[in-house]
């Protein structure tokens, strides 16, 4: 059965909010700079989802957010995935401790340069365009992306932001 998540980038003046998962045991995603979010709970929409991961992250409450695409992870590791991408771009609250690692407001010309998985380099290059709301199907071996589709379109690979 597949998974489904949501994933939140929080904006403010040029930064986004990462979290570097550093604590969970067991981690898919140990060491890597990852937006804030998680898996559906039942009865969950996505932005049910959205709000409660942000909260549970980070004790901030999204008032502005654009629900800006799905990506459809594709693995021959761990099970299929589909996470519905957030950009919020105002809250309520203040930022406290994540229990599953560090987080950090990051300079959006400094994202790429974090280790994440090769495929979120791709959305992260979508939510801050122009772009209207995307499908995006990564497909991985084992940590290497091997192949992209934006919209039922092959991307390149490697690829860059201009193949867009």
């Amino acid at each position: 059965m597949a998974k489904m998540s949501t994933v939140c980038y929080i904006e403010k003046d040029g930064q986004y909010l990462m979290l570097h998962r550093t604590k969970k045991e067991n981690d898919e995603n140990h060491d890597k700079w990852l937006g804030v979010g998680g898996k559906f709970e039942a009865n969950e929409s996505p932005e049910d989802c959205m709000l409660r991961e942000v909260w549970e992250e980070t004790g901030l409450t999204p008032t502005a957010w654009e629900y800006r695409g799905i990506i459809t992870f594709v693995s021959d590791v761990i099970t299929t995935e589909y996470m519905h991408l957030f950009r919020v771009t105002d809250w309520t609250g203040d930022l406290k401790e994540c229990d599953e690692g560090d987080l950090d407001w990051i300079d959006r010309e400094k994202l790429l340069s974090l280790p994440m998985w090769e495929g979120d380099r791709i959305f992260l290059d979508l939510i801050g365009a122009p772009h209207p709301f995307f499908s995006l199907k990564l497909t991985y071996s084992g940590e290497t992306l091997t192949g992209a589709v934006l919209d039922g379109r092959v991307l390149p690979m490697p690829y860059t932001a201009v193949d867009r």
